[in-house]
């Protein structure tokens, strides 16, 4: 039986250093949350603007690979000095493509990939052989970039999730591919894609700055392993809204050198939750700090929205909102947990942890299904 429960509107309730309390007079102001950005990278129509159709540079909707036909087209649309380059990828067709990686910095002042059709990966393993094995497509050093168009992203997942040591007991635990990639990029946006059966990781967000995703739709089956929605990681000045994600891991995953991180609108489940961290891996310090997570509906997740930390970290995460969120049916809908051990062995005690501090909880309601909605395991330092 799911079990109601509900933090009402006028209490506002604090995490601090291991310390949980209350204080019915303490209200979020807007100067209290961290800014979302604000830049525009909306394309003036006034500016001379040239569209790179993929194909023609080689590219073929026949089930042959495409990566070196694609490489192609992004090399001449990254170079050319007008003000505004489009990739396009056609509608109505499917491109298989093998890793493939697009760096700038790029002489075109802003550049949009314009997906409007279809893009699959290999459903081999043997596909990356000699590849660097954390990505499927990935975009690094490019500055003013829109990604964008209502196509979509399959990333053949099955085979990988299959010999995954968390599916396979017997198989060692190896890595596989994120399906989209995002490393120092800045002025990023990224919207109007459907990402399914990634590899690993949907999409992740790595070391940029000033980035919007939104309309995102990204779906995985529940069992899948390691398939986070979306994946933060030592970014600044975030903005996530209007997506929908249901995954067999975290919907969102927020972890170190993260901050300014601003998360609004999402639809999550099914999957492991909105979730900052795991942090303090093998211990690793981290920081995450200003992230705000209001206005999500989690529906039928194994846990709702979740700080969790390893021992032995140090560093930590800081000034953290949660609020106007809505539950159905979530096992765990509120946790900290700073002894997190996702390992095959068992974690050895520690006192060392990475300091939680400054979390605050506000108007979280819905339905639990387990009898504890609210559980902080804190460190031994509490």
């Amino acid at each position: 039986m799911a079990i109601q429960f509900l933090f009402f509107s006028f209490l506002v309730f604090l995490f601090n250093d291991g310390v949980f309390s209350y204080d019915p007079y303490l209200f979020l102001t807007p100067s209290s949350i961290p800014k979302a950005p604000s830049y525009d990278t909306e394309r003036q129509s006034s500016y001379e603007k040239i569209v790179f159709d993929v194909d023609h540079y080689g590219v073929k909707a026949d089930g042959t690979d495409n990566s070196e036909a694609f490489k192609r087209a992004w090399e001449a649309a990254c170079s050319s000095t007008s003000h505004s380059s489009v990739l396009l990828v056609p509608p109505h067709k499917t491109y298989l493509l093998k890793p493939l990686e697009l760096q700038g910095p790029c002489e075109a002042k802003n550049i949009t990939v314009m997906i409007k059709g279809n893009l699959k990966a290999p459903s081999e393993r043997a596909d990356w052989s000699g590849e660097d094995v954390n990505y499927w497509i990935k975009f690094k050093n490019v500055r003013h970039l829109t990604v964008k168009g209502g196509g979509e992203l399959d990333g053949s997942g099955q085979i990988w999730w299959q010999n995954s040591c968390k599916i396979n007991k017997s198989a060692p635990c190896l890595d596989a591919p994120t399906a989209l990639v995002f490393h120092r990029c800045e002025k990023l946006r990224v919207s109007d894609l459907t990402i399914r059966d990634s590899q690993k990781f949907h999409v992740v967000f790595s070391k940029c700055a000033n980035v919007k995703a939104f309309h995102l739709t990204i779906r995985a089956p529940q069992w899948s392993p390691n398939t986070d929605g979306i994946h933060v990681t030592g970014t600044q000045d975030i903005m996530i809204f209007n997506c929908f994600i249901g995954t067999g891991d975290d919907c969102i995953s927020i972890v170190k050198g993260s901050k300014n991180v601003y998360v609004k609108d999402i639809v999550c489940g099914p999957g492991h939750g909105i979730s900052i961290g795991s942090l303090g891996k093998k211990n690793s310090e981290a920081h995450v700090s200003n992230v705000v997570v209001e206005k999500a509906t989690l529906i039928g997740t194994t846990n709702g929205v979740r700080i969790k930390t390893w021992q032995g970290g140090y560093g930590y995460a800081e000034n953290i909102v949660f609020q106007d969120i809505f539950m159905t049916n979530v096992s765990n809908p509120i946790i900290i947990n700073q002894h997190y051990c996702d390992s095959r062995k068992p974690c050895y005690q520690q006192n060392a942890a990475v300091a939680v501090r400054g979390v605050r909880y506000k108007n979280i309601r819905g339905t639990s299904a387990t009898d504890i909605s609210v559980n902080f395991n804190c460190s031994s330092t509490c």
